[in-house]
């Protein structure tokens, strides 16, 4: 059994409950060949891997082409290994970065933080007081976040995270195009990149927000949508009316309205954008289809239904608590924790067994949280990523 467990751009590691390291995937550089000892946490990179022990001193193995293996003495709370530098978090709340810093991205800023997230030529930080701080590559504006302290987020390009923060654990995506957040304060500040406008968000006080493939929407405190970013489709101008929620999608957008009704918006050519008449809970746009729970527990679906091999929009029969579309699969909650998922190819469709909290479905994969707050994943296994089930097993 394992207590965290921590996924690199090709390989895995995993913290188990007597404090050993396991590591899988992709090992020509060593960095899934952990040494021995006990373990508080361990965070994977590209190439190189990184843990704090029980003592709190840290060690790194791996690819040392920059130095990012080179950790330095002392103690520290957390670590974070990117593409080829590392950062950790010192028990003083002070940080310290080494390795590749061609981009400023070793050089952090002065002050005591939280937690930090290193990732392929920047690095982020969430600052004791709540607020973010980023440095290193402004590319896509990666490094230039809003500041905070910020309630939630969701990372765009057809992939979305949320988590309420701050906490020790950094309530961030790294390396996806854009994200945006939802500060405590109400307010929305988005970053990344922003070939469309898909980072410039609006004024106005927001309840949450989502962030798609190219836009992003919200529901204001006042329960209009607002949406911004590629309209190309249309997807970005939402209509009038009161919104309970939000969902974006690749080309489209869809809403509860206060009513229970859903309206959507934006590419309709696969019939996503055309929902089904009656009440629902909760909706969930995917790429080319649309999905969502009705007061009854049971799912409805509409548009592209023939994706990979297909089903992604006709649902299992049975009682539901969330249901999360993908982009040619979809998944959801049973009342119960048991996760069900349909559609596609590459093993998305293929969920583990237990019992789960919260379900989302990706690309070519999914992720959910277990009833006991562990993560696990299925899909596509390129270089061993979804062999986490199976070790974990062990």
């Amino acid at each position: 059994q394992f207590v965290s467990v921590g996924t690199g751009d090709y390989h895995a590691c995993g913290v188990r409950i007597d404090g050993t390291l396991e590591c899988w995937g992709w090992n020509e550089y060593g960095q899934a060949t952990p040494p021995a000892g006990s373990f508080t946490s361990v965070n994977a990179g590209r190439f190189h891997t990184c843990g704090v022990r029980t003592d709190g001193t840290l060690e790194c193995w791996g690819s040392n082409h920059e130095g990012e293996v080179a950790s330095p003495e002392g103690t520290f709370i957390s670590v974070s290994a990117g593409g080829h530098h590392t950062c950790g978090v010192r028990t003083d709340g002070t940080l310290e970065c080494w390795g590749s810093n061609y981009e400023g991205e070793a050089t952090p800023p002065e002050g005591t933080f939280a937690s930090v997230g290193a990732g392929g030529h920047h690095t982020c930080g969430v600052r004791t007081d709540g607020t973010l701080d980023c440095w290193g590559s402004q590319l896509h504006g990666a490094a230039i976040p809003s500041a905070g302290p910020f309630k939630s987020f969701s990372a765009g390009g057809f992939f979305d995270i949320s988590g309420d923060g701050p906490t020790t654990d950094p309530p961030f995506n790294i390396g996806q195009p854009h994200a945006c957040g939802l500060r405590i304060s109400g307010t929305v500040a988005c970053w990344g990149l922003n070939t469309e406008g898909q980072t410039v968000a609006p004024a106005g006080l927001f309840t949450s927000v989502s962030a798609g493939g190219f836009h992003n929407c919200g529901i204001r405190t006042d329960g209009t949508a607002a949406c911004w970013g590629w309209n190309e489709g249309g997807q970005a101008t939402p209509p009038a009316g009161s919104f309970e929620s939000v969902s974006a999608g690749g080309y489209h957008t869809c809403g509860v309205r206060t009513d229970g009704t859903v309206a959507c918006w934006g590419r309709n050519g696969a019939g996503q954008a055309t929902p089904l008449s009656g009440s629902f809970k909760s909706v969930s746009a995917g790429g080319y289809h649309t999905c969502g729970v009705r007061p009854d527990g049971t799912v409805a679906c509409w548009g592209l239904n023939n994706g990979g091999h297909g089903g992604q929009s006709t649902p299992p029969a049975g009682s539901f608590e969330s249901v999360s579309a993908g982009q040619n699969h979809t998944c959801g909650i049973q009342t119960g924790g048991t996760v069900v998922c349909w559609g596609s190819l590459f093993g998305e469709a293929t969920p583990r067994p237990g019992s789960f909290t919260s379900i989302s479905a990706g690309m070519i994969d999914a992720c959910g949280v277990r009833t006991d707050g562990s993560v696990d994943c299925w899909g596509y296994n390129v270089f061993g990523h979804a062999m986490l089930w199976e070790r974990v097993q062990k």
